[in-house]
C-alpha cells in the first residue's frame, strides 16, 4: 500500500523481490479525496503501475482503495501486507501502523522489506521535487513514469 505518486524504481524493486516469495502482489493506492494533493490522479497512477509491471503476466496488480488498509486487505483475501523500509526513521511510523493493523485484524501479518541500496535515498516526494526544478531522475523511476513526469513539469 502507498500513494505511489509516482511509483519509483524502489517500489518496483520491492514488488519484484516480493514476487520471489508470493505468487501475486497487489500494489494498492491508498486514496483520501479530502486530503489528496497528489501530482497524478489515481487513474494516472494506476496506469503507470500497470505499465511498469506489464511483463509480470498478472502477478502484479494495481488497485486503489479508500478507508482502512486492513478492511481492503480482507476484501481482497490478502493475508500479508508488505511495507518497504528505507531508513531507521521509517521504522517507527511503520511499526506503529503494523501494531494497529494487528490489533484491528490479528490474522493479517505485516512484513517489512529493506529497500535495495541503489534505491535507498529515492522517494516519490524527492523525485517530484527534482523534476520540478529541472533535474533529471532517469534511472530512479520506470521509463513510462519519467515520460509522465516530464509532461507534468513541462515549462
Amino acid at each position: 500500500p502507498g500513494s505511489f505518486d509516482p511509483i519509483t524504481n524502489g517500489h518496483v524493486d520491492l514488488v519484484k523481490r516480493t514476487l520471489r516469495v508470493f505468487d501475486k502482489v497487489v500494489v494498492a493506492i491508498a486514496t483520501n479525496p479530502d486530503k489528496d494533493h497528489s501530482l497524478f490522479t489515481v487513474q494516472e497512477r494506476l496506469q503507470m503501475i500497470q505499465e511498469a509491471f506489464a511483463d509480470f503476466q498478472g502477478r502484479a496488480e494495481a488497485d486503489s482503495f479508500q478507508g482502512l488498509l486492513v478492511d481492503y486487505a480482507e476484501r481482497k483475501g490478502s493475508t500479508v501486507i508488505i511495507r518497504g523500509l528505507r531508513a531507521v526513521s521509517d521504522f517507527e511510523y511503520e511499526f506503529q501502523m503494523a501494531l494497529m493493523n494487528r490489533r484491528l485484524k490479528p490474522k493479517l501479518e505485516t512484513l517489512f522489506l529493506m529497500t535495495g541500496e541503489s534505491e535507498f535515498y529515492t522517494s516519490s516526494r524527492l523525485v517530484k521535487e527534482v523534476v520540478s526544478l529541472g533535474g533529471d531522475v532517469s534511472g530512479l523511476v520506470p521509463d513510462n513514469v519519467l515520460k509522465k513526469l516530464k509532461q507534468k513539469f513541462k515549462r
